[in-house]
Order: C-alpha cells, then structure tokens, then sequence
C-alpha cells in the first residue's frame, strides 16, 4: 500500500535475461502486486522470472497482502510491448489496483523515483502521469542524439494526434494511470507495439482524462533496444494517423458543438486539393495562371484552418496537461556531485 491505495507495476519483458532478475528485486516493498509479461522471449527470460517470482513468495509471504505479489504471465508468442502491457492493464483492472505503473524491464527506470509518479494521482491533480526525458535542455546530452532528435519529432505529432499539447516526451514508458483511467479509456483496443504510450494518451483524451508530466533523466546502459527503425518509423507514423482521425471521430460524437474537428478537416482538405492542384499543373502544360492561384490560395486557406484548429484545441485542452516539480533533475545534480 501507499498512502492508502493499492500499487501495481507491469513490467513487460522481451529477452531480458541478465537484466529482469534485477528489475524484479529492485521493486519497492510497497508495492502490492508485480505483473511481470513475458512477451515470448526466445532467451531464458521466463526462467530468470519463475526463480525470482518463487524467492520473493518465500522471502516476503508473511507481509504481501495479496495471495502473490509477483504475478508471472507469459505470451506465446511476441505481440509487442503494447500487447504486453495492455495485459498487465487488464489484469490490474480485474483485480481492482487503485493505480498501476508501467517499468521497463531492462533496468532503465529508476524505482526511488516511483513516488514522484504516484503522488500527483493520489492527491488527485492527474489520472495519468508520465516521465519527461524532455524536461530540461540539458538532458539532451544524456540522450543518445538520435533519440533526442525523434522524440522532438515523434513529440510534436503526438501532440497533434492525442490533443495533449502541454505532454513532452510521449515515448516515455514509465508512467502511472489510475484504476478510473483504466476502467473508462477503451485499454482493450490499445495498440500492441511501439508507439502504444502514444496511442493511449489520444484514449485518455477522449474521456477528458488529465495528464501529468514529471521530470525524470534517463540511463542509457548495457541493454539493447529492440526497436527497429526501418519498421518503426513507418508503423507508427501510420499509427499516429488512424488514431488521429480516430480521436476526432470520438470527439465529434461526444461534443458535437465543437468546431475542432472540423477546422482539422476542411484545413486537411483545402491544403491537399491545393497540392494536388499546383502539382498537375507543374506536369502539366496550362496558360491558365488562376489554376496555379486557386492552388495556392487553398493552400493557404486550408493552413490556416489547420493552424486554427491547433490553436483552438491547445486552449480547449489546456486544463488536461500538468507538469510537475519533482525534482528530480535537481536530485540527480547533487548525486552526480
């Protein structure tokens, strides 16, 4: 228990043998219940769990207050991290966890720092609560440059396709959510790979849900990503996408009087006609210069609307985006020193 709400982690797991055993260990005793996802690991990750998950039951029985803290569960086969997670999710849900965060199981996430991901929930300012790489200029020298580069990238469109344009670093896995989160965002159909966190913030969205970000610094060491950029790239730009025209769909449903959706629409219209206008003009042979203008001019016209909606939905949400002070990066410079 913490300040008197049940805790959950789940820890998604994909050949993290040499590293999970540690993960597992490194758990605050407060925590109530460990769901940890083999996500059909080919190495001896489901091992490494089942020995942890048996010393920690035997060690620590006489104080856990569920019938097992450590809850092994393991996919067949390799759904992603999305699905993983997702799993966890639904799990924790079942057994009614008043909130649930998310560690990698690779060692990356500080678990000392877990409270400062607790807090803003259980003092009710957030239904949802997210690390922020992003938080401070210098921690862009922590991150790996091409990291840093596509989150600043990946942080923008995020903010286009969820509605939360107060969030930074949306690729951010250590988070906190709520057992009211849970039980009214559609978890069921979360996306299962790369790119799930941001696919849940447009979910939260639509059910008003607030967002918090805490600064956090990352540690980049010995593990191996598995992320595969020529697949990635692609896959979660298409991704961002449909949840785009996804969230817009929702929220024209649950708010028909907002003009958001809209101005999204007709701007995405106006600039692609425009497009496609002056590039066949381009190819092909015309003396009718107001072809080219009614091109441009709904270019124009289409970019402002698109800009309008931007900034309309910026002041509509603003109320769902915290930020926290932490503290962490200021922790952090004193351990260094």
């Amino acid at each position: 228990m913490y300040k008197g709400n049940t805790i959950s982690v789940v820890i998604p797991a994909y050949n993290e043998a040499g590293f999970i055993g540690e993960v597992l260990e490194s758990v605050p005793s407060y925590v109530d219940r460990v769901y940890v996802v083999d996500d059909g690991s080919t190495d001896s990750t489901w091992e490494e769990i089942q020995a942890h998950a048996t010393v920690a039951e035997s060690a620590d029985g006489s104080v856990v207050q569920f019938d097992q803290r450590i809850v092994p569960i393991r996919h067949v086969e390799n759904r992603g991290v999305g699905g993983a997670i997702k799993t966890g999710y639904l799990r924790a849900r079942e057994d009614e966890i008043d909130i649930t965060a998310v560690m990698g199981g690779d060692g990356q996430m500080d678990p000392d720092r877990l409270p400062d991901l607790l807090d803003p929930i259980v003092e009710g300012r957030a239904d949802y609560v997210k690390a922020n790489r992003l938080s401070r200029p210098e921690n862009r020298h922590t991150m790996p440059r091409f990291r840093y580069v596509g989150n600043v990238i990946l942080t923008f469109l995020t903010k286009i396709a969820s509605g939360y344009w107060g969030v930074s670093d949306p690729q951010n896995g250590y988070t906190a959510i709520s057992l009211d989160a849970l039980e009214r965002a559609p978890i069921e159909d979360m996306y299962e790979f790369y790119g799930y966190c941001n696919d849940l913030l447009a979910k939260l969205n639509t059910e008003r849900l607030r967002v918090a970000d805490v600064p956090v610094r990352s540690v980049y060491g010995d593990e191996e990503s598995h992320i595969r950029y020529r697949t990635y790239i692609p896959r979660v730009s298409a991704m961002l996408l449909r949840t785009f025209l996804w969230r817009l769909s929702a929220t024209a449903r649950r708010d028909r009087g907002n003009p958001v959706p809209l101005f999204y629409l007709t701007g995405a219209a106006g600039v692609l006609v425009g497009i496609s206008q002056f590039v066949r003009d381009l190819f092909v042979s015309s003396d009718d210069e107001d072809d080219t203008s009614h091109a441009l001019t709904g270019v124009l016209l289409g970019s402002v609307s698109l800009l309008v909606a931007m900034l309309w939905e910026t002041r509509l949400n603003r109320d769902l985006s915290v930020t926290e002070d932490s503290g962490w990066n200021e922790r952090d410079d004193r351990r260094d020193d």
